[in-house]
Protein backbone atom coordinates (compact mmCIF):
# COMPACT_ATOMS: atom_id res chain seq x y z
CA UNK A 1 0.00 0.00 0.00
CA UNK A 2 2.69 2.52 1.02
CA UNK A 3 4.32 2.05 -2.53
CA UNK A 4 0.91 3.34 -4.17
CA UNK A 5 0.66 6.13 -1.55
CA UNK A 6 3.89 7.57 -2.37
CA UNK A 7 3.40 6.89 -6.10
CA UNK A 8 0.67 9.07 -6.35
CA UNK A 9 2.41 11.84 -4.22
CA UNK A 10 4.81 11.48 -6.79
CA UNK A 11 2.43 11.46 -10.07
CA UNK A 12 1.26 15.04 -7.93
CA UNK A 13 4.40 17.37 -8.51
CA UNK A 14 5.01 19.39 -11.38
CA UNK A 15 6.62 17.83 -14.20
CA UNK A 16 9.42 19.96 -14.97
CA UNK A 17 9.74 19.04 -18.45
CA UNK A 18 6.46 19.77 -19.47
CA UNK A 19 6.45 23.18 -18.66
CA UNK A 20 9.04 24.52 -21.28
CA UNK A 21 9.94 22.11 -24.31
CA UNK A 22 12.90 22.08 -25.53
CA UNK A 23 11.60 22.26 -29.40
CA UNK A 24 9.13 24.80 -30.98
CA UNK A 25 5.20 23.40 -31.55
CA UNK A 26 4.48 23.78 -34.90
CA UNK A 27 0.62 23.89 -36.46
CA UNK A 28 -0.31 20.00 -37.13
CA UNK A 29 -2.48 18.65 -39.52
CA UNK A 30 -4.70 17.25 -37.33
CA UNK A 31 -4.68 15.39 -33.93
CA UNK A 32 -7.05 12.55 -33.68
CA UNK A 33 -7.72 10.80 -29.91
CA UNK A 34 -8.65 6.76 -29.38
CA UNK A 35 -9.29 4.62 -26.38
CA UNK A 36 -8.28 1.25 -27.23
CA UNK A 37 -9.66 -1.82 -25.51
CA UNK A 38 -6.50 -4.14 -24.41
CA UNK A 39 -6.58 -6.66 -21.95
CA UNK A 40 -4.67 -4.73 -19.24
CA UNK A 41 -7.18 -1.63 -19.01
CA UNK A 42 -8.48 1.21 -21.77
CA UNK A 43 -6.03 2.77 -23.54
CA UNK A 44 -5.95 6.25 -24.81
CA UNK A 45 -3.50 7.19 -27.53
CA UNK A 46 -3.36 10.07 -29.79
CA UNK A 47 -2.67 9.94 -33.23
CA UNK A 48 -0.88 12.93 -34.94
CA UNK A 49 -0.79 14.04 -38.47
CA UNK A 50 1.71 16.25 -40.17
CA UNK A 51 0.47 19.23 -42.34
CA UNK A 52 2.11 17.82 -45.67
CA UNK A 53 1.84 14.59 -46.42
CA UNK A 54 4.67 13.28 -48.63
CA UNK A 55 2.85 9.86 -49.62
CA UNK A 56 -0.12 8.29 -49.82
CA UNK A 57 -0.55 6.55 -46.31
CA UNK A 58 1.78 7.68 -43.79
CA UNK A 59 4.59 5.90 -41.79
CA UNK A 60 4.01 5.85 -37.93
CA UNK A 61 6.30 6.32 -35.27
CA UNK A 62 5.17 5.02 -31.68
CA UNK A 63 5.70 7.06 -28.90
CA UNK A 64 6.59 5.90 -25.31
CA UNK A 65 7.09 8.68 -22.94
CA UNK A 66 9.21 8.66 -20.07
CA UNK A 67 8.20 9.09 -16.57
CA UNK A 68 10.28 6.07 -14.05
CA UNK A 69 7.16 3.69 -14.79
CA UNK A 70 5.24 5.27 -12.12
CA UNK A 71 4.43 8.94 -13.55
CA UNK A 72 3.88 11.72 -15.98
CA UNK A 73 1.76 11.05 -19.07
CA UNK A 74 1.94 11.28 -22.90
CA UNK A 75 0.87 14.63 -22.77
CA UNK A 76 4.02 15.40 -21.54
CA UNK A 77 5.44 14.92 -25.28
CA UNK A 78 2.69 16.40 -27.60
CA UNK A 79 5.17 18.99 -28.26
CA UNK A 80 7.75 16.54 -29.68
CA UNK A 81 5.11 14.48 -31.35
CA UNK A 82 3.78 17.21 -32.98
CA UNK A 83 7.63 18.52 -34.02
CA UNK A 84 8.08 14.99 -35.25
CA UNK A 85 4.96 14.63 -37.09
CA UNK A 86 6.12 17.90 -39.05
CA UNK A 87 9.55 17.12 -40.10
CA UNK A 88 9.33 13.49 -40.73
CA UNK A 89 6.07 13.54 -43.23
CA UNK A 90 4.94 10.51 -40.30
CA UNK A 91 2.12 10.27 -38.35
CA UNK A 92 3.08 9.80 -34.66
CA UNK A 93 1.22 7.64 -32.28
CA UNK A 94 1.78 8.27 -28.71
CA UNK A 95 0.58 5.99 -25.87
CA UNK A 96 -0.86 6.18 -22.42
CA UNK A 97 0.41 3.51 -20.87
CA UNK A 98 -0.34 1.91 -17.22
CA UNK A 99 1.86 2.79 -14.62
CA UNK A 100 3.89 0.69 -11.76
CA UNK A 101 3.28 -0.51 -8.80
CA UNK A 102 -0.57 -0.70 -9.56
CA UNK A 103 0.72 -2.30 -12.75
CA UNK A 104 4.19 -3.81 -12.51
CA UNK A 105 6.20 -5.74 -14.74
CA UNK A 106 5.03 -6.76 -17.46
CA UNK A 107 2.06 -5.06 -18.08
CA UNK A 108 2.64 -2.03 -19.71
CA UNK A 109 4.80 -3.92 -22.56
CA UNK A 110 2.24 -6.33 -22.95
CA UNK A 111 -0.36 -3.35 -23.59
CA UNK A 112 1.90 -1.59 -25.80
CA UNK A 113 1.78 -4.97 -27.88
CA UNK A 114 -1.73 -4.91 -28.09
CA UNK A 115 -1.73 -1.02 -29.15
CA UNK A 116 0.83 -2.24 -31.71
CA UNK A 117 -1.87 -5.01 -33.45
CA UNK A 118 -4.48 -2.27 -33.08
CA UNK A 119 -2.26 0.12 -35.11
CA UNK A 120 -1.81 -2.83 -37.75
CA UNK A 121 -5.47 -4.28 -37.65
CA UNK A 122 -6.97 -0.26 -38.31
CA UNK A 123 -4.14 0.71 -40.98
CA UNK A 124 -6.17 1.16 -43.67
CA UNK A 125 -9.03 3.11 -42.01
CA UNK A 126 -6.20 5.48 -40.34
CA UNK A 127 -4.34 6.04 -43.63
CA UNK A 128 -1.35 4.48 -41.96
CA UNK A 129 1.52 1.85 -43.76
CA UNK A 130 1.49 -0.86 -41.50
CA UNK A 131 5.03 -1.90 -43.11
CA UNK A 132 6.48 1.31 -41.96
CA UNK A 133 6.32 1.24 -38.40
CA UNK A 134 8.85 2.63 -35.73
CA UNK A 135 9.01 2.98 -32.06
CA UNK A 136 10.97 4.67 -29.09
CA UNK A 137 10.75 6.34 -25.75
CA UNK A 138 12.60 8.07 -23.24
CA UNK A 139 14.32 6.78 -19.92
CA UNK A 140 11.02 4.32 -19.00
CA UNK A 141 9.68 4.89 -22.36
CA UNK A 142 13.25 3.57 -23.98
CA UNK A 143 12.68 0.46 -21.92
CA UNK A 144 9.42 -0.32 -23.45
CA UNK A 145 10.55 -0.22 -26.85
CA UNK A 146 13.51 -2.13 -26.28
CA UNK A 147 11.46 -4.31 -24.41
CA UNK A 148 8.14 -4.49 -26.99
CA UNK A 149 10.98 -5.36 -30.02
CA UNK A 150 12.59 -8.45 -27.81
CA UNK A 151 8.62 -9.28 -27.01
CA UNK A 152 8.19 -9.32 -31.18
CA UNK A 153 11.17 -11.58 -31.75
CA UNK A 154 10.11 -14.12 -29.15
CA UNK A 155 7.06 -14.21 -31.02
CA UNK A 156 9.01 -14.22 -34.81
CA UNK A 157 6.79 -10.95 -35.41
CA UNK A 158 7.97 -8.17 -37.72
CA UNK A 159 10.30 -5.80 -36.49
CA UNK A 160 9.88 -2.14 -36.66
CA UNK A 161 11.89 0.29 -39.25
CA UNK A 162 13.46 1.15 -36.00
CA UNK A 163 13.92 1.54 -32.59
CA UNK A 164 14.86 4.50 -30.55
CA UNK A 165 16.22 4.94 -27.35
CA UNK A 166 16.93 7.34 -25.57
CA UNK A 167 18.88 7.22 -21.97
CA UNK A 168 16.79 4.32 -21.49
CA UNK A 169 16.60 2.58 -18.15
CA UNK A 170 17.90 -1.68 -19.04
CA UNK A 171 19.27 -2.79 -16.44
CA UNK A 172 17.17 -3.72 -12.98
CA UNK A 173 19.63 -6.03 -11.62
CA UNK A 174 22.29 -3.87 -10.60
CA UNK A 175 21.33 -1.75 -7.30
CA UNK A 176 21.30 1.74 -8.60
CA UNK A 177 23.32 2.70 -5.80
CA UNK A 178 26.42 1.07 -8.12
CA UNK A 179 25.81 2.86 -11.06
CA UNK A 180 27.63 6.05 -11.37
CA UNK A 181 25.39 9.17 -10.75
CA UNK A 182 26.95 12.57 -10.41
CA UNK A 183 23.36 14.51 -9.63
CA UNK A 184 23.57 15.38 -5.57
CA UNK A 185 20.21 14.29 -4.46
CA UNK A 186 19.99 10.97 -6.95
CA UNK A 187 23.62 9.74 -5.66
CA UNK A 188 23.10 10.73 -1.70
CA UNK A 189 19.85 8.82 -2.07
CA UNK A 190 19.86 5.78 -4.07
CA UNK A 191 17.19 4.33 -1.86
CA UNK A 192 14.55 6.62 -4.00
CA UNK A 193 15.78 5.29 -7.28
CA UNK A 194 15.41 1.77 -5.49
CA UNK A 195 11.56 2.46 -4.82
CA UNK A 196 11.03 3.51 -8.52
CA UNK A 197 12.94 -0.31 -9.41
CA UNK A 198 11.01 -2.11 -6.87
CA UNK A 199 7.32 -0.43 -8.08
CA UNK A 200 7.88 -1.84 -11.47
CA UNK A 201 9.48 -5.10 -10.70
CA UNK A 202 8.83 -6.38 -6.77
CA UNK A 203 9.96 -9.35 -7.50
CA UNK A 204 13.90 -10.86 -7.85
CA UNK A 205 12.44 -12.56 -11.01
CA UNK A 206 11.35 -9.89 -12.77
CA UNK A 207 14.35 -7.60 -12.72
CA UNK A 208 16.45 -10.95 -14.30
CA UNK A 209 14.04 -11.00 -17.45
CA UNK A 210 15.20 -9.96 -20.09
CA UNK A 211 11.87 -7.73 -21.24
CA UNK A 212 12.48 -5.81 -17.89
CA UNK A 213 16.21 -5.92 -18.39
CA UNK A 214 17.17 -5.84 -21.88
CA UNK A 215 20.93 -5.72 -21.06
CA UNK A 216 20.65 -9.44 -20.34
CA UNK A 217 18.24 -10.58 -23.36
CA UNK A 218 19.87 -13.35 -25.98
CA UNK A 219 19.65 -11.02 -29.09
CA UNK A 220 20.01 -12.20 -32.50
CA UNK A 221 20.36 -9.90 -36.15
CA UNK A 222 16.56 -9.70 -36.53
CA UNK A 223 15.81 -6.84 -34.12
CA UNK A 224 15.03 -3.40 -35.41
CA UNK A 225 17.61 -1.17 -36.19
CA UNK A 226 18.62 0.73 -33.07
CA UNK A 227 19.24 4.94 -32.44
CA UNK A 228 20.31 5.04 -28.73
CA UNK A 229 20.48 8.51 -26.96
CA UNK A 230 23.40 8.72 -24.32
CA UNK A 231 23.45 11.46 -21.74
CA UNK A 232 27.97 11.66 -20.90
CA UNK A 233 26.64 12.23 -17.01
CA UNK A 234 23.54 9.56 -16.46
CA UNK A 235 23.54 6.49 -14.16
CA UNK A 236 21.92 4.53 -16.66
CA UNK A 237 24.73 5.65 -19.08
CA UNK A 238 26.60 2.26 -18.53
CA UNK A 239 24.05 -0.18 -19.65
CA UNK A 240 22.39 2.01 -22.87
CA UNK A 241 26.39 1.47 -23.78
CA UNK A 242 26.43 -2.13 -22.73
CA UNK A 243 23.01 -2.68 -24.79
CA UNK A 244 24.18 -1.00 -27.86
CA UNK A 245 27.34 -3.08 -27.98
CA UNK A 246 25.55 -6.23 -27.21
CA UNK A 247 23.71 -5.34 -30.49
CA UNK A 248 26.30 -4.37 -32.59
CA UNK A 249 28.10 -7.86 -31.56
CA UNK A 250 24.96 -9.76 -32.77
CA UNK A 251 24.95 -7.84 -36.12
CA UNK A 252 22.09 -5.13 -35.52
CA UNK A 253 22.56 -2.03 -36.67
CA UNK A 254 23.30 0.33 -33.89
CA UNK A 255 24.21 4.32 -34.15
CA UNK A 256 25.09 4.85 -30.67
CA UNK A 257 25.79 8.87 -29.90
CA UNK A 258 27.10 10.10 -26.54
CA UNK A 259 25.58 14.02 -25.51
CA UNK A 260 28.79 15.19 -23.71
CA UNK A 261 27.89 17.50 -20.90
CA UNK A 262 24.10 16.35 -20.52
CA UNK A 263 22.34 14.85 -17.62
CA UNK A 264 19.51 12.08 -17.90
CA UNK A 265 15.97 13.26 -19.45
CA UNK A 266 18.01 16.34 -21.08
CA UNK A 267 16.03 16.21 -24.35
CA UNK A 268 13.30 17.39 -22.24
CA UNK A 269 15.02 19.19 -19.63
CA UNK A 270 17.99 20.60 -21.98
CA UNK A 271 20.37 22.38 -22.09
CA UNK A 272 18.08 23.23 -25.27
CA UNK A 273 21.11 23.34 -27.66
CA UNK A 274 21.86 19.56 -27.33
CA UNK A 275 18.57 18.32 -27.22
CA UNK A 276 17.54 20.38 -29.74
CA UNK A 277 20.35 18.36 -31.91
CA UNK A 278 18.95 14.82 -30.50
CA UNK A 279 15.44 15.84 -31.57
CA UNK A 280 16.98 16.33 -35.39
CA UNK A 281 18.75 13.29 -34.97
CA UNK A 282 15.94 10.91 -34.74
CA UNK A 283 13.46 13.15 -37.25
CA UNK A 284 16.89 12.26 -39.80
CA UNK A 285 16.53 8.81 -38.49
CA UNK A 286 12.48 8.45 -38.38
CA UNK A 287 12.72 10.12 -42.37
CA UNK A 288 15.71 7.74 -43.06
CA UNK A 289 13.84 4.15 -41.60
CA UNK A 290 10.68 5.31 -43.50
CA UNK A 291 11.67 6.28 -47.07
CA UNK A 292 14.21 3.03 -46.87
Amino acid sequence: MYKVLFAKLLRSLPNKSAKNPTVDQPPLKVRKDFLIETSIEPTQVSLYYPLEARQEKYPVYINIHGGAFIMNDKEMDEPYCNYLANETGCAILNIEYVKAPEYPFPNAIQQSYEVLQWLKEEADDLEIDADKIMVGGQSSGGNIAAALCLHLESKQEKQPLLQYLSCPMLDFVTPHAEKPEPGIFRSQFPQAANFLNMSYVPEEEMARHPLASPVYADVTDTLAPALIIIAEHDAFRPEAEKYAEKLKAAGVEVQDEIFTDCKHAFTHLGPKEKAQEAWVLLARRIREASEG
